[in-house]
């Protein structure tokens, strides 16, 4: 497990009309099952197929078929588990939530209440000002997804595309640890980078792959204390549980003007509702979508269909093998085998694409601080330009750590370098073969650069006397003889020349 003696969180503070007050919120994210199947039968899982096209008649509802569990899923919630630090359960359940559903045809959701395959975990989250603290987790539960309803192609009915019921979906269940937007945010901007170095869920939030139920609720100053010390959730004020939020700036917005919302009811006298509400962004406020169910409205009962779910230890243990590199062991790697500011290994290790490149760069350079420099700021800030990912990046680890070495072994300057790197990116040539047949290759030959300094000395006797006068003013000779040499003398040889030139 996790240190948990971290820095404990600071709160967002809102100001009311009378009174200071602080979010509380806590978090179930739906994680889409990264699985060619889904969860009880063998249809497709595959994006952007035609409506109704990856239906088995499981899915369908159709009267006398059986769900059959899919192993694959079960394992990709274990690996799941296992990379959030959390507890595995050797033995779960399914139940059936019952709930009208107009696009799931069984009129039932078959989930996990009462037997989670998940249990207790906690991640690391790092907050923008530089600090990092743990959230807690309740559960994680596997469940089917519903369909769709198309509400925009009939002005007098609806549609429904069953494509997406039976997808499986991990909901991941926090505690209530999230103190304002931005950690909300970083919290699920952390479990997508975990899921996605593990394979388990692409964290695609625009195509619903991941999305969050965001519960907030408020209290006055030192009342989360005391629920910490009792873990009385009457310290705590009624939460409303914003749904289905697919947009980590969408996230933040609807915390903010939800809490406010529930500021002012309570300020003006009034209670707040425990209930279910939408965020409409047009508007930017939130709106009542159901009163708040609890389990027992649901009529939650064992799945007769399915037996309990009993899997072995050493299943377990050997997908807890084979698990890779998650991105805080790979970060603090970076870090201490690179040299490597904490920040510079953030960046690098935001998505496994962007560190395997840094890594391949840095085995070929030879300079791992050097590599990530160059990746951060020049290839990242290209391919932004030409809206790329890094996995599309036209230029190859091989040729970027190239352009290093040329660096390192004098051949070419850092400024020869930036245009040896444009021609390498777009034409996908060699960069040693680009320095040699492009005459870039660094004068480091010390006669011709000391005849190019006496050169420029002897045209200019007056700037000589101010640089004797003010050493800084030397400056000026070494950009005349950079300029007079195409940019291809060595400027460190120039410096000490000029210096050694002038007497200074």
């Amino acid at each position: 497990m996790l240190d948990t003696a971290l820095p404990a969180p600071r709160p967002k503070v809102i100001a009311g009309e009378r009174h200071d007050w602080e979010l509380v919120i806590g978090m179930e994210v739906h994680a889409q099952v990264a699985s060619n199947s889904k969860l009880f039968s063998g249809a497709s899982t595959r994006f952007g197929a035609e409506p109704n096209s990856n239906v088995a008649f499981v899915d369908a509802g159709m009267p006398g078929m059986l769900p059959v569990i899919n192993e694959y899923c079960v394992a990709q919630a274990v690996r799941t588990g296992l990379g959030l630090n959390a507890e595995i359960h050797l033995n779960s359940a399914f139940d059936r939530k019952n709930y009208f559903y107009p696009d799931l045809p069984q009129g039932y959701q078959i989930s996990q209440l009462y037997h989670p395959i998940v249990g207790e975990g906690e991640v690391l989250v790092e907050l923008g000002d530089g600090t990092a603290r743990v959230v807690r987790i309740e559960r994680i539960h596997l469940e089917q997804d519903a369909g769709k309803s198309i509400h925009d192609m009939d002005p007098a009915m609806s549609f429904v595309d069953l494509n997406r019921t039976g997808v499986a979906l991990m909901e991941i269940v926090s505690r209530p640890d999230i103190r304002g937007p931005e950690e909300a945010a970083a919290y699920v901007t952390k479990l997508r980078q975990i899921m996605r170095y593990l394979g388990t869920c692409d964290g695609d939030m625009q195509n619903g792959n991941l999305r969050a139920d965001v519960n907030v609720s408020i209290c006055r100053p030192g009342q989360y204390e005391k629920y910490q010390e009792t873990q009385d959730f009457s310290h705590l004020g009624t939460r409303c549980e914003i749904k289905n939020m697919n947009s980590l700036r969408f996230i933040q917005a609807a915390i903010e003007v939800e809490a406010r919302r529930q500021i002012a009811i309570v300020e003006a006298g009034g209670a707040v509702t425990q209930e279910t509400r939408l965020y409409d962004v047009e508007k930017g406020e939130t709106r009542s979508m159901r009163s708040k169910e609890e389990a027992h409205d649901y009529r939650y009962f064992p799945d007769p269909d399915l037996l309990p779910l009993e899997i072995e230890q050493g299943w377990v243990d050997d997908i807890a093998a084979d698990l890779p590199e998650l991105p805080d062991a790979k970060k603090a790697r970076f870090v201490g085998d690179f040299g490597l500011s904490d920040y510079d290994a953030s960046v690098l290790t935001a998505d496994t694409d962007s560190a395997s490149y840094f890594e391949e760069v840095a085995a070929v350079s030879g300079n791992g601080k050097a590599s990530a420099n160059w990746v951060i700021n020049n290839l990242f800030g290209r391919l932004k330009e030409d809206e790329t990912e890094i996995e599309a990046s036209p230029m190859t680890p091989a040729q970027l750590g190239g352009i290093l070495k040329l660096i390192e072994a004098g051949d070419i300057s850092g400024k020869i370098a930036k245009d040896v790197f444009e021609i390498a990116y777009t034409s996908g040539r060699d960069p040693a073969e680009i320095v040699e047949t492009e005459g870039m290759k660094q004068v480091t030959n010390t006669g011709a650069i000391k005849a190019a300094v006496d050169e420029i000395i002897a045209a200019n006797p007056a700037q000589v006397e101010k640089a004797k006068a003010n050493p800084k003013l030397a400056g000026w000779f070494v950009g005349q003889v950079m300029k007079a040499t195409g940019g291809k003398a060595n400027p460190a040889a120039v410096n000490q020349i000029v210096s050694a030139k002038l007497g200074l």
